[in-house]
């Protein structure tokens, strides 16, 4: 089995870039797919498919490992999914994950085609329990990396032709049905402003390998209950549309995110209180 490439950087493709070929079909000459296809064998499984990619920048080469569709593959749970994802960004060493994905709108000031940037979230998934490891408490201050966050605002005003917004709370379900109106109405009373169904557990696995971890999301439909129903045709309209637009933006992110840090991030983590625990009952 080949081995994981060193990557200080990481992008999860979700819906909203799932129509195009990524970073191949945008063209960017500072982009070099040096491998495509590699699959990896991890506690968990087989991973999904992974690129190794080098962009070239006035500071020097990137290294980005990146996968498409959040992992999620017919026959795997979701759950493991994530766990392969991450644990490949952890054989990686990689420093910095950049997410994307489609949303549902709660908050009724938000329209199909609007980009928001989630500074918070709600885990209201079953997913509560997936973890690489046992050997760390994970605080979620912060979640959703503050130093990403600007840098995503910064790109988003230059490069997005709509409306931007530079926080949100992103509720996160079970797929891979939609909610019901009565979920969401629960959901919009707890303020939320938007529903996916990715960003957990991958804002935890994240957190546990010590990574920083921020998304851009793309409004594409209005969640059941609020505005107006939801049309499929309009849906399949945006993700075949604005993936180009958004492709571009998420490099572009990347080309100026920097190695260094200066946030907290890999600081909130902790050796776990329960370690002499686990340790007792491993030893019997």
């Amino acid at each position: 089995m080949i081995n994981v490439p060193e990557c200080d950087f990481a992008l999860i493709g979700g819906s909203s870039t799932l129509s195009v070929n990524l970073p191949e079909e945008i063209n960017l000459e500072y982009v070099e797919v040096k491998d495509t296809n590699l699959v990896y064998a991890t506690p968990f499984g087989l991973s999904p498919q992974f690129k190794y990619m080098i962009l070239k920048t006035d500071d020097g080469d990137k290294r980005i490992l990146s996968c498409r569709m959040h992992g999620w593959r017919s026959g795997v749970s979701r759950a493991d999914a994530s766990r392969q994802i991450f644990w490949v960004f952890k054989q990686a060493g990689v420093k910095k994950v950049l997410v994307e994905g489609g949303v549902g709108a709660i908050n009724h000031l938000l329209k199909p085609r609007d980009l928001v940037i989630p500074h918070d979230y709600m885990d209201f998934s079953v997913r509560k329990d997936v973890g690489l490891e046992d050997k760390h408490l994970l605080i979620m201050r912060d979640s959703m990396c503050p130093e990403m966050r600007r840098l995503i605002l910064s790109v988003a005003e230059e490069k997005w032709w709509g409306r931007v917004f530079d926080r949100s709370i992103y509720v996160n379900t079970d797929g891979r049905h939609f909610e019901s109106p009565a979920e969401i109405n629960l959901f919009k009373m707890a303020g939320a402003d938007v529903v996916g169904q990715s960003l957990c557990p991958e804002v935890y696995l994240a957190r546990e390998i010590g990574a920083c971890y921020a998304g851009v999301y793309l409004v594409v439909n209005y969640a059941e209950g609020i505005v107006s129903p939801w049309q499929h045709q309009e849906l399949a309209e945006i993700f075949y549309t604005e993936g180009y637009e958004l492709g571009k933006l998420l490099f572009e992110t990347l080309r100026r995110l920097p190695l260094t840090r200066e946030c907290e991030c890999a600081e909130l983590r902790k050796e776990t209180l329960l370690k002499d625990i686990y340790e007792e009952e491993a030893n019997g």
